[in-house]
């Protein structure tokens, strides 16, 4: 009983409940705040339900066991002694190490992670076993607006943070309790008290040295590896295992943030254009083809200030997920030269995200005004040098799209909107609104963008289509161009010699002389999209970003040309060329792109009828092989992009496309629960379908084949591995024939030589995609939190250690080395980026 009774404990760190009960700053005497307060209350309230659930779990298992006690106590009494089938008596202990009792239980308690000073952090949901599209969620909506400033000891855990524990404890009891069903019933309390168990949260691992195996149980599953014969003596689950020879480095970036961003894209004085996706900052020089990178964000960046000196930049970005909790909104503000970190703002007052950012022109650039995406959208104004608020204010219950300051007088702010437009001013401390009048104007459900004139007046674009033009110091309309776009005007521009440029919807670009009146417009090719913003380039040169996420340069009367660009839907498909520095990407938006990791531009773009999910190139890369999300698959010629064949396997996506090795089949991995097999003929040209395996329970997630092309192994949803002879579509039950194998890749992310790279507490779906390299010494992952691991291969030991790199902010789809292992290339998910790392 004891036994039951030290696991528990060992699971629950009550350190910290302890410290927050010896801990006296929520009483009335306390300086506190009384919203500090309030959550300090919170959290320590949510830490007793905690410890409340883990005494009940606790409770209710001693009551089991004493049922269990009394039960054979009676059945013994009843028929005298009987003989144990194993010839061992079953002990309590005994009976947890076959699973069967107190670890469903234990694997049920809301494991909360501490981090080193006792923040308690929320544990991500787990629910039911999603798609890989579906992998992961967005951001949570956090709990309602609280003007609390976190400290470093304690950090307030929403309503939603509960819930998601709540949901995971129950999901894993149901889950947990069919543990013992799938173990095997052979000898199993007589080989698993040899077997070192390691326990890690929801993720159990076990080695039977008698039978070359490691078991490892993901949400309760039992997942049995076996490891080559020739490592059956020497395999010890207890050795350390080392962190890889290799490390990366950021080398590009591909695509920019534009279907839902504005005022995100700006030339510096270097020579550099500085924009943003996922979580990192581009500073890119185009004539020189050099970028360089900001990394201190740790989610979506969602606005962007450059200060009045061209050198100090402020950014902002949403709250997060990680795997170690929720991370909260706030302001960096850099240095673009040396890229290191000035200050960080309003960690804990900022709520959901930040949407609008602003410094001063006019007092040294000291103030920077801020808008977040709380529901009242709160403008704060900041002295971000002391990292001191200023004022604050509710700004409005509807979307706030742009903020700025005044440029000769930094005490007048002007936020724009949905249905507003407010004239801001600061007077000690306090910021007091006056409403824009629109008087006789027909008020526009959306105001868009604002700018200023050279003598101070405010410039409004409107979604009606109309610029209007707010007198100096006033809250009315000077003068008004009615219908200078069809459609919203999303950018304004005011360029250094005095004209105006607009853009919009309409896809036009429109500048006007310092009388509004039209001086020349052009338009932007379709295939661009909506211009989303408006930069003043070099020269007579303009940069323009815009809703497809391109980001274009050229002159008022010229051509524009693509400088960056990316995938406007979430990207899933990745497959690097054979034998050139090419990779072909392709996404949900339809669009199937071949990249040179060289030159970092696109050879071609092919648009397909249906949303992509997978790619796969022939071993000779004379052709590609590109599966949709509607069972219908094709061929695409690599240098021309024609079409070579198409064919429908099920109706469901097909996750996976693999060529065997020698080129001579085709493996497809779809959502149906079956592989379809094709024999291929004429260096990639001609198929035939040679018939489909039947055996997974789940959709097909990963396949690798063999070295010698002759066998193919398959992971699933629910976590089988299974192996197969594709030229006969049959399976292949015999371990002795399997386990040494040697393959030609290793994407799957369930096997023996991969499992060390499951994290503590895995819920099995956190792994989206794994690669060896070429050479055989790495391997790579790539995680729902927007994370590149980078692991030494083979990574067969518990808990082995990595190299993390950030960069995504949202689930990384794909990762896979070039085929020389120079570079690594990865996606994000909703994020939509590529990048490309260099190996060193």
């Amino acid at each position: 009983m004891e036994d039951g009774f030290s696991s528990y404990s060992s699971l629950y760190d009550t350190s910290s409940l302890l410290q927050f009960c010896n801990d006296d700053s929520a009483s009335a005497a306390s300086s506190m705040e009384v919203t500090d307060r309030l959550a300090s209350l919170e959290q320590r309230v949510q830490m007793q339900e905690d410890e409340i659930q883990l005494l009940k779990s606790a409770l209710a298992d001693v009551v089991r066991r004493l049922n269990a006690s009394e039960e054979q106590q009676a059945m013994l009494t009843r028929k005298g002694p009987t003989k144990d089938p194993t010839g061992l008596k079953k002990s309590p202990s005994a009976d947890s190490c076959t699973g069967k009792s107190a670890r469903p239980m234990m694997a049920a308690l809301p494991l909360r992670p501490t981090v080193n000073n006792g923040t308690v952090l929320p544990k991500k949901g787990s629910g039911t076993l999603p798609s890989p599209s579906g992998s992961r969620r967005d951001a949570p909506a956090p709990a309602t607006k609280s003007t609390v400033k976190r400290t470093s000891s304690s950090e307030h855990v929403g309503p939603q943070g509960r819930k998601e524990s709540a949901g995971d404890a129950r999901g894993n009891r149901t889950r947990a309790g069919s543990t013992g069903s799938n173990s095997s019933g052979k000898k199993a309390s007589e080989s698993k008290l040899k077997e070192p168990v390691f326990n890690a949260g929801m993720r159990r691992v076990t080695h039977c040295k008698e039978e070359g195996y490691v078991k490892m149980y993901l949400k309760g599953r039992p997942i049995t590896m076996y490891m080559p014969k020739d490592l059956v003596d020497t395999y010890s689950l207890e050795a350390k295992a080392e962190l890889p020879p290799k490390k990366l480095k950021l080398d590009w970036v591909y695509g920019y943030r534009g279907r839902d961003c504005r005022s995100n894209l700006y030339l510096l004085p270097t020579g550099e254009t500085v924009y943003f996706i996922a979580s990192v900052v581009v500073l890119y020089n185009v004539d020189e083809q050099l970028q360089r990178h900001y990394t201190g964000h740790t989610d979506d960046i969602k606005c962007l200030a450059v200060h009045p000196d061209k050198i100090t930049i402020a950014t902002g970005q949403v709250a997060g997920t990680s795997s170690d909790g929720k991370l909260a909104p706030h302001v960096r503000i850099w240095d673009s030269v040396s890229l290191n970190t000035l200050h960080v703002l309003g960690t804990g007052f900022f709520d959901r995200a930040l949407v609008c950012l602003a410094f001063a022109k006019s007092n040294g650039g000291s103030s920077l005004c801020v808008v977040d995406d709380s529901n009242d959208h709160v403008l704060s104004v900041w002295d971000w040098q002391r990292e001191e608020r200023l004022a604050e204010v509710k700004c409005s219950n509807e979307s706030v799209f742009a903020a700025d300051f005044h440029p000769t007088d930094a005490n007048i702010i002007v936020t724009c909107g949905k249905s507003h437009l407010y004239f801001w001013t600061l007077e000690r401390g306090t910021l007091v609104k006056k409403q824009g009048l629109f008087e006789k104007q027909e008020k526009p459900k959306f105001v868009l963008c604002v700018t200023f004139s050279e003598n101070g007046d405010a410039i409004t674009g409107d979604s009606s289509g109309n610029i209007l033009v707010w007198g100096k110091g006033t809250n009315r309309i000077s003068h008004a161009i009615q219908g200078a776009h069809e459609g919203s005007i999303f950018a304004l521009c005011m360029l250094r010699n005095g004209t105006l440029v607009s853009g919009g919807k309409d896809r036009r670009l429109v500048s006007w002389d310092g009388n509004y009146q039209q001086i020349q417009a052009i338009e932007v090719p379709e295939l661009y999209g909506p211009v989303r913003t408006v930069a003043e380039g070099r020269g007579e040169s303009v940069l323009i970003g815009t809703t497809r996420n391109y980001v274009l340069q050229g002159s008022l009367d010229g051509e524009f040309i693509p400088i960056t660009q990316t995938h406007t839907d979430e990207l899933w498909g990745l497959a690097i060329h054979p034998l050139k520095h090419h990779f072909l990407t392709c996404g949900h938006d339809k669009h199937v792109c071949l990249w040179d990791s060289v030159s970092h531009q696109p050879i071609w773009t092919k648009t397909m009828e249906d949303a992509v999910q997978s790619s796969g190139f022939h071993p000779s890369g004379a052709v590609v092989a590109i599966g949709t999300q509607t069972g219908r698959w094709l061929v695409l010629d690599t240098e021309t992009k024609d079409l070579v064949t198409v064919h429908t396997d099920g109706n469901e996506q097909l996750s996976v496309m693999r060529f065997s090795p020698d080129g001579n089949f085709l493996a497809i991995g779809s959502h149906d629960n079956y592989i379809y097999i094709y024999a291929v003929a004429e260096n990639g040209k001609k198929y035939s379908r040679v018939g489909k395996c039947s055996g997974h329970s789940s959709f097909i997630t990963h396949l690798d084949w063999s070295v010698d092309s002759q066998y193919l192994v398959s992971n699933s949803g629910d976590y089988e591995i299974l192996y197969w002879i594709p030229s006969v579509c049959k399976q292949v039950v015999s371990v002795e024939t399997t386990r040494d194998i040697p393959w030609a890749t290793y994407t799957c992310t369930l096997g023996f030589h991969v499992f060390g790279l499951w994290p503590d507490g895995s819920d099995g779906t956190d792994i989206n995609a794994v690669c060896r390299s070429h050479e055989g010494r790495l391997l790579v992952t790539g995680d729902d939190f927007g994370k590149v691991h980078l692991f030494a291969f083979p990574c067969s030991q518990f808990r082995a250690p990595s190299h993390i790199y950030g960069g995504h902010s949202s689930h990384v789809t794909n990762v896979t080395f070039l085929f020389d292992d120079s570079h690594l290339v990865s996606t994000g998910g909703k994020d939509m980026s590529i990048m490309q790392w260099r190996v060193v």
